[in-house]
């Protein structure tokens, strides 16, 4: 009988003490804001002006301008990073990149445009006007951009420019 007493005594006392810390901390969680939000991008001229130049050619077209977004902005940028490691041109991991920006912004459509070589912004936007499948994504009914423009260290120029649809 003083086992089970014990028992009882025992199991009440942990009961009341994972149950009231549990509480406290589903009500913490419920009301934290979770939400991150990068770091403003600062961009360089030459990003700054393949920016100016695509809404350019869009205004022409009767396209909507586009906004520049943080999040395609850094996704661009860890792109180039791995095109100047890999020391190619690619498309490689695009599905990671369009999940990422699903996840973060909710992104509905997303597209790319990538490059290197060009020295210009206006050099590599025309270049993207005179390709078929680049100048669709220029086209697209998106909403926002994001761009990175990374030099190698042989002094090549990476680009890669995300089209956004939110």
């Amino acid at each position: 009988m003083k086992n089970l007493t014990y028992s009882v005594w025992l199991l009440a006392i942990c009961v009341f003490s994972l149950t009231s810390c549990s509480k406290d901390s589903v009500e913490e969680m419920e009301t934290a804001d979770l939400t991150t939000k990068p770091a403003p991008v600062e961009y360089s001229s030459i990003e700054t002006e393949i920016l100016d130049l695509v809404n350019a050619y869009r205004a022409q077209k009767g396209l909507s301008e586009l906004v520049d977004l943080a999040e395609g902005s850094v996704q661009a940028a860890s792109h180039n990073e791995h095109m100047i490691e890999n020391d190619e041109v690619c498309h490689d991991f695009f599905g990671n990149r369009y999940q990422a920006l699903v996840n973060s912004v909710n992104a509905k459509a997303v597209s790319e445009n990538v490059a290197f070589g060009f020295r210009t912004a206006d050099a590599v936007v025309n270049a993207w006007i005179k390709s078929d499948g680049h100048r669709k994504n220029l086209e697209g009914d998106h909403t926002h951009f994001g761009i990175s423009v990374k030099e190698a260290k042989d002094g090549k120029l990476y680009f890669t420019n995300i089209f956004v649809k939110k």
